[in-house]
């Protein structure tokens, strides 16, 4: 049965805590806007990824989460019944995030009948199943239909969006004109890590080979996106290819900048991970190399995305390094693939 919320003065959402799950959240972050215009609506996120959602209108205040302890959930806690919410969603599938919002005194709290918290929920919907198990749904549709049980208007054609604001802009403008790439350039950007694990990277020495194959047929300008803990990956990538390669990796690039530098892309190649997200929300074409994750879960918005994945019985396994050992689901998709579907998505780009 679905249900309206009554009026609302304040409301709080706790953000799913993956970088691409946040993105393909958007949608739903500006569903609860529309439908709640004059409620205070607050975001409880994890500090790594406030740089996202900062500047966006769906929020009139972020607050920074580390709930995942004691002492972190106490102070969360604490945060929470200072503004004493009317209501909570959840993002998240975890117990441990309905204690946080049921431990602060938010008496109405929505999100996914999951786990041992579907007995003690306000509501919300049942996940999906088939043939005994949840079935997979593209994220942005799962966390609608959180919108959709409580009787709210859905947007028609949602897609994900970003917001950069001025002072980001030139920061990123800074970046490039000291990278030596004008406005007339074409810019490729290369993303090789992946925080979910070593299962996600394709082989440094693939985009290694992949970067020599760009360079000579677009004739651009590579910039290697280096995330934290990355930085040994790109100076491998950057040490075994002749390509002329712009290493991002002493900048220290967060979230927040990764989104002028995504958005002044011509195309980006990355592994199936959170920038991967951002190239959709700017409408960069995108080619993704996906290995151990089941596809179905991103399938939304891929207009100017391709996905190469292979086809094997392991696959999707979701282990964060190969169990088998052969790495095959990323080893069987070659560099020349990677370019030919480079080439069809974008045509020459030079």
């Amino acid at each position: 049965m679905t249900l309206s919320l009554p009026s609302i003065d304040c409301l709080v959402v706790r953000c799913p805590n993956w970088v691409g799950d946040i993105v393909m959240a958007t949608p739903t972050f500006a569903c609860l806007r529309r439908n709640f215009p004059e409620a205070r609506i607050i975001a409880c996120i994890r500090p790594y990824a406030r740089g996202i959602i900062e500047d966006s209108p769906w929020f009139d205040e972020i607050l920074d989460i580390q709930d995942r302890s004691v002492a972190g959930m106490r102070d969360t806690v604490r945060q929470l019944r200072q503004r004493r919410p009317d209501a909570g969603i959840l993002l998240t599938n975890t117990t441990h995030s309905y204690l946080t919002f049921r431990l602060a005194g938010i008496s109405r709290i929505y999100g996914y009948r999951r786990n041992l918290r579907k007995h003690f929920l306000s509501g919300g919907p049942d996940p999906v199943r088939e043939g005994g198990t949840i079935k997979p749904l593209p994220m942005q549709q799962y966390y609608l239909e959180i919108c959709r049980y409580l009787g709210l208007q859905l947007p028609e054609n949602p897609r994900p969006q970003l917001y950069i604001p001025e002072a980001l802009k030139q920061q990123g403008a800074k970046l490039m004109y000291r990278y030596g790439i004008s406005d007339s350039d074409t810019v490729v950007g290369i993303n090789p890590g992946a925080s979910f694990g070593s299962s996600k990277c394709w082989p440094p020495e693939y985009f290694a080979r992949l970067a020599e194959l760009l360079q000579e047929s677009f004739h651009c300008k590579l910039l290697l996106l280096v995330g934290p803990g990355e930085a040994s990956i790109a100076e491998r990538i950057v040490s075994e290819s002749k390509a002329e390669l712009i290493n991002t990796a002493s900048d220290r690039v967060d979230l927040a900048l990764l989104k002028p530098l995504v958005q002044r892309c011509s195309l980006l190649i990355t592994n199936d991970t959170g920038p991967r997200h951002y190239g959709v929300a700017f409408d960069v074409p995108t080619v993704v190399v996906m290995g151990p994750t089941n596809a179905a879960f991103t399938a939304t918005n891929l207009e100017l995305t391709r996905v190469l994945q292979r086809d094997l019985p392991c696959v999707p396994c979701h282990k964060k390094t190969c169990p088998l050992g052969h790495h095959a689901c990323m080893q069987e998709i070659l560099p020349d693939s990677v370019l030919a579907a480079a080439r069809s998505l974008v045509g020459t780009l030079s």
